[in-house]
């Protein structure tokens, strides 16, 4: 089950990215220009599988090995379109260059070939700006996600250039692929129609500048799981201002009258105006997402949390004792900033197979070296990490360097929007 999920999305792009070529491939062309048509429907169906990777629905998310792991190859697959497109246009001027160099910058220029051409450059245009939002991650989320919307009409100009070129086939089933696929996530699921709904009961305090929302269903709850998280648009209240965007939130706990409770930290505006909620606020909750924590094997376990990446750790301990001898390193700037500490100390006392080892760093990066067990503690050991992108990698870094394998070591962070 394990190799099928890890080879559902790399078996995804190759067909997306072969079907195009092996329907549209040229014959009897010279071989500079029959690389530039094949550069070009390499770069469509990459460009479609990159539109069906943005979707969120859980039930895809679970075929293609989770929500995280869908992004970042969305992320690598527009990048591999874009380079793919951008060279389309360059290998079909190199055609031209020996009968003509004046011949092949008019087979590049906007200006010289009329609509056809310039719908062309257009469509790199907005792809370019959709990727390079990718990359500007201290932009307001409001900016991003519009300049991200340029990657999705991209495609409709991209493919819009090969109807004014008379190309029929196979670009209108592609056409309607990603018309398809740009409604899908505009009107389920950035609308919100895909998302159930909820009403805030409390709002806690449980760190500066942190806080816990426990979330009641006024419908059809959504089945959570400690490790995942949820997307989550709450609403305008009687004093809290509305924040109607979903933002990606990780489970805390799950409730027996099927609430659920979802940690909140102060790292954005939104996320900032969150810390003022209050109950009575309605909310629209999707998914849930992931597989953090799911499926662990038997085995002694070593979990690593950096600040707000304790929560999943905590929602698994609420559940009840753990099953296996597990080690619980939790790492936090100061005292004020350690959410739930109290209650993980409790918890650890009452578990005899659970060892916290709770540790202030201060404002400067810890010694991960001197925080992590030896190399003979760790043999055998499953690793389960969660924090800032930083963290991880240095943590990640010491453990291949103590001879833990990849596939021993699982991690969430909180890179994506």
């Amino acid at each position: 089950m394990f190799l099928l999920r890890w080879l559902s999305i790399p078996l995804l792009v190759l067909a997306a990215t072969v079907g195009p070529v092996y329907w549209a491939f040229p014959e009897g062309l010279s071989p500079a220009r029959s690389l530039g048509i094949v550069l070009g429907w390499a770069g469509c169906g990459l460009l479609l599988a990159s539109l069906l990777l943005m979707l969120r629905e859980t039930w895809l998310s679970r075929w293609l090995g989770g929500l995280e792991r869908m992004y970042q190859w969305h992320h690598h697959v527009g990048m591999a379109a874009y380079v793919l497109l951008l060279a389309h246009p360059l290998a079909l001027a190199a055609d031209a260059w020996p009968a003509s160099p004046t011949l092949a910058w008019q087979t590049l220029s906007p200006f010289s070939q009329g609509w056809p051409v310039r719908l062309g450059w257009l469509s790199l245009l907005l792809l370019m700006l959709g990727l390079a939002a990718t990359f500007a991650t201290r932009i307001p989320y409001r900016s991003w996600r519009w300049l991200h919307v340029s990657l999705g009409v991209g495609v409709l100009v991209g493919l819009w250039h090969l109807l004014q070129l008379g190309i029929e086939e196979p670009v209108l089933p592609i056409l309607a692929l990603a018309a398809l696929f740009l409604g899908w996530r505009i009107l389920r699921e950035d609308s919100g129609l895909a998302a159930r709904p909820y009403i805030v009961q409390s709002a806690t305090p449980v760190a500066d500048g942190m806080v816990e929302i426990a979330l009641k269903p006024l419908a059809e709850p959504i089945a959570a799981t400690a490790g995942q998280f949820v997307l989550v648009a709450f609403f305008a209240g009687p004093t809290f201002r509305g924040c109607g965007e979903f933002h990606p939130f990780t489970v805390s706990s799950m409730g027996d009258g099927r609430e659920i409770r979802v940690g909140v930290k102060a790292l954005g505006d939104c996320t900032r105006r969150i810390q003022g909620m209050e109950p009575g606020v309605l909310a629209r909750v999707h998914g849930a997402f992931g597989t953090f924590l799911a499926e662990r094997p038997a085995a002694p376990q070593l979990w690593l949390a950096g600040g707000i990446g304790i929560t999943p750790f905590l929602a698994l301990l609420r559940t009840g004792p753990v099953s296996q001898e597990t080690t619980l390193v939790y790492l936090y700037r100061a005292e004020a900033d350690a959410a739930f500490l109290q209650e993980l100390r409790a918890l650890a006392e009452q578990d005899p197979q659970l060892s916290l080892q709770a540790l202030a760093t201060g404002n400067q990066p810890p010694n991960i070296d001197s925080l992590l067990p030896a190399t003979r503690e760790l043999a055998g050991h499953e690793c389960y990490l969660c924090g800032p992108p930083g963290m991880l990698a240095a943590v990640r870094q010491s453990l291949h360097e103590r001879g833990i394998k990849p596939r021993h070591i699982h991690f969430e962070n909180f890179g994506f929007r």
